[in-house]
Formats: structure tokens, sequence, C-alpha cells
């Protein structure tokens, strides 16, 4: 990735993660500062949902689609994980190491959001290094695009978001099989301190910690040759 490039992608991502977010209508006032703050190519590309949301002047109406489209239906869920792991224990697992992720960056996520939250991880990616970014979007490329074409099938507005993501990262998507079908463990697990707000989705917090471990983003591939292993 060339320095342009990467002087373009940080406002991008930080513009996606809020128009990704629950319709308020704060930010909604503010869609024509968010639509100045992209560049021309990405404007023309979400075009489709600025001006869904631009005609759209009921808050209300804006909130019941939202939740219609991404709370109502398991294959348009905002939860990365949700739609690699399921409801099995490796979900659980793969989002501390996210959120270790994104303290290793001194960023903390608020504890009224998990760790794998779509607004959440692409407001994480506006705020590190380019290199680190590109990286971890190639990662979750797989899921995310997924997750647009799951859009693009019902015609929903929000497609287009996820096609803008396909084009800032070289790594192709490949298709993943469906999730694992399983009970998540009993004991709930706690991401973070308790915070009374729900804003902001991410915090600063100071610098040090532990190392994350790598992050899971897609299953792990089937190993031929038996139960054994075999070649890889």
């Amino acid at each position: 990735m060339d320095a342009q490039t990467a002087s373009r992608q940080a406002p991008v991502f930080s513009v996606l993660s809020v128009l990704l977010g629950y319709p308020e209508q704060d930010w909604l006032d503010a869609l024509p500062e968010l639509h100045a703050a992209l560049p021309a190519d990405v404007r023309a590309r979400l075009a489709p949902l600025f001006d869904f949301l631009d005609r759209n002047d009921d808050l209300i109406d804006l909130q019941e689609q939202y939740v219609a489209t991404f709370d109502r239906r398991a294959a348009h869920s905002l939860h990365l994980f949700e739609h690699v792991h399921g409801e099995s224990r490796d979900r659980g697992q793969a989002m501390v190491d996210l959120r270790n992720e994104y303290l290793k960056y001194g960023l903390e996520p608020a504890a009224t959001e998990l760790p794998d939250y779509v607004p959440l991880f692409l407001e994480f990616l506006g705020q590190i290094p380019a290199e680190a970014a590109e990286a971890l979007l190639g990662d979750a490329i797989h899921v995310l695009a997924r997750l647009g074409d799951k859009l693009s099938e019902t015609d929903s507005p929000y497609a287009c978001l996820f096609a803008q993501l396909r084009t800032m990262t070289d790594v192709q998507p490949e298709a993943l099989p469906d999730p694992p079908e399983g009970d998540m463990e009993e004991t709930l697990i706690t991401f973070g301190p308790q915070a009374d707000g729900t804003e902001p989705l991410m915090m600063r917090r100071p610098a040090g910690g532990d190392s994350a471990q790598p992050i899971v983003f897609h299953p792990p591939r089937a190993r031929k040759g038996g139960p054994d292993g075999g070649q890889a």
C-alpha cells in the first residue's frame, strides 16, 4: 500500500463505521459532512446508502428497518465471529483474541459492544497504522464479503458498504462454510470494565499489556488424509 492510499483509507474506515451503526439523529444530521470527508470514488460507490439515508427523514422508520435488516436475520448479523464460529465455544476465544488486539494499540472497546461488532472493528481499523489495518481487513474480508453478498441478495442499500470494503484489500474473499452449530459456554465472558454510557464504541487506554494471540477470522481448513492429519 502506498502512502497516498494509506492516507485515504483511515477516514474511510471511520465513516463506514458510522454509516453501519444504529441510526441516531446526531450522525444523520452530519451526513453532508460524512459525505464530504470521502474521496470521490468512495462517495460514488456508497451513493445507494447515502441516498437511502437522505430520503428517509423518519428516524423511527430508519431504526426499524435497521433492526429488521441486521438483528432479525442471522445471515446479516453484524458480529463477525457469528458467521465463522456460530454459537460454538471457539467464538468466545476469538472475541478474547480480538479484544487483545484492540488493547495492543491502546484502545479499549466499550463494555456495551462485543469486540466482533463490525462498526467497532471498522472504527478500530481507522485508528491504527495503515499496514496493520490492511492486514486485519485482509483476514476479515472473507466474512465481510459473505455478509455483503447476503445483503445484495435482498437488495439492501447497505450492500454497497461491504462492496467498498472489498476494494480496500488485495485479498480475494474465499467462500466460507456454514458456521457450526453448538451451545456457547454458560459462563458469561466479560469484555472490559463496566460502563454507564453507550458511547463511544472505543476508548483510549494506557499503552502496554500482554501481546495478543492470532485472531481466527475463518475456520481452519480441513486436513487431508483422515482424522490423524496426513497431508496438509
